[in-house]
């Protein structure tokens, strides 16, 4: 079956009614279908989709949005939703959506094979399939890298007010105040964010690729982001992102210790689904090593699959160790890590 006849990507801007209207019509027309909500973008999940269509003869029916909009509409709809899979980014999220009750538990040998355990829920609920880590840019004319070696290294008063980050509702920073929380504890955690706060440059504001460009301009001389971010800037050929990427240096934080946060994209089969055997099938796909490598090729992140070797932009960032603290524990100390975050005057 070709799929791009067989496929259907609607967005999230459709009113519900039509949605309920439209999955269900798709379900009666192909005897093998799964029905996917997706917090990725369009252009970076299609080209599996297609590859997974390709190889199964199983339709893939696409829904994007928002992960936060995807997780109220999985939970007004209910039982009723037309979704199998729900796609997103941030351990955050995936750890929202099985606190919702809007996903079920499904095991599988070939998910388990391909994931590490610190990459997947305990219980089956979520699985990554890809990684990213949270880490430092710098300008190199204005900071010496010895004085930013790690996370905690960001709260010494000595570096004065020179950091740019997003702001404590970004998920991506709260899961970094969850993993910090899981290795110290919240009492120490709350005085690194104190200090932290304290070297602001400037209110928090913006995405992470505002952050890196703000590090370029000279507005700041850290700056926290995602490595995805950075690898897009190296691909793209536009010459003023050329020049971002020439100014900023990256810094893999606690290289000597624990290693650099990392965070997940992932999925997990929704409580509604009726294609059960679909929606797993897709995952496992999606964990393959022909599929990581295309996420590592094309979405500037890292395989999750062991057996698959970064490539694509993020290689010439280099190598680095990375914090094995299984992401599970997100799940116990986000809560904590938002109201640390709020105490602590992050806003």
């Amino acid at each position: 079956m070709s799929l791009q006849k067989g496929s259907k990507t609607i967005f999230l801007t459709l009113p519900l009614l039509v949605l309920s209207l439209i999955f269900p019509a798709v379900q009666s027309a192909h005897a093998a279908e799964v029905n996917i909500y997706s917090a990725r973008q369009e252009h970076l999940i299609k080209p599996l989709l297609d590859e997974f269509s390709a190889q199964t003869g199983i339709t893939t029916n696409l829904l994007t949005g928002e992960g936060p909009a995807l997780l109220e509409r999985l939970r007004s709809e209910g039982r009723n939703s037309p979704a199998d899979v729900l796609i997103t980014v941030d351990v955050g999220n995936l750890v929202a959506a099985k606190q919702a009750g809007v996903l079920q538990a499904a095991r599988s040998t070939v998910l388990e094979e391909n994931i590490p355990a610190q990459y997947r829920d305990d219980e089956g609920y979520w699985y990554g399939l890809s990684s990213r880590a949270r880490i430092i840019y710098y300008d190199p004319e204005r900071i010496d890298p010895e004085k930013i070696t790690t996370y905690e290294a960001l709260a010494d008063p000595a570096l004065g007010k020179v950091i740019c980050v997003r702001s404590s509702s970004n998920i991506y920073n709260q899961s970094l105040v969850a993993s910090m929380i899981a290795h110290h504890g919240v009492e120490q955690t709350e005085a690194w964010v104190r200090g932290f706060v304290n070297n602001f440059a400037r209110r928090p504001q913006d995405n992470d690729t505002a952050q890196i460009r703000s590090v370029a301009s000279g507005e700041c001389a850290v700056g926290i982001a995602n490595s995805y971010y950075f690898g897009r800037l190296l691909a793209s050929e536009d010459p003023a992102d050329q020049d971002v990427t020439a100014k900023v240096s990256v810094m893999w934080p606690n290289q000597d210790d624990r290693g650099t946060h990392m965070n997940l994209s992932g999925g997990g089969v929704t409580q509604s689904a009726r294609n059960i055997d679909e929606a797993v099938k897709l995952l496992e796909f999606l964990s393959s090593q022909q599929a990581q490598d295309i996420y590592a090729r094309d979405n500037n992140e890292y395989p999750v699959n062991p057996q698959v070797q970064p490539s694509g932009p993020v290689v010439q960032m280099g190598e680095f160790r990375a914090d094995d603290l299984n992401l599970s524990l997100i799940e116990k100390f986000n809560a904590e890590a938002v109201r640390v975050m709020d105490r602590a005057g992050w806003r």
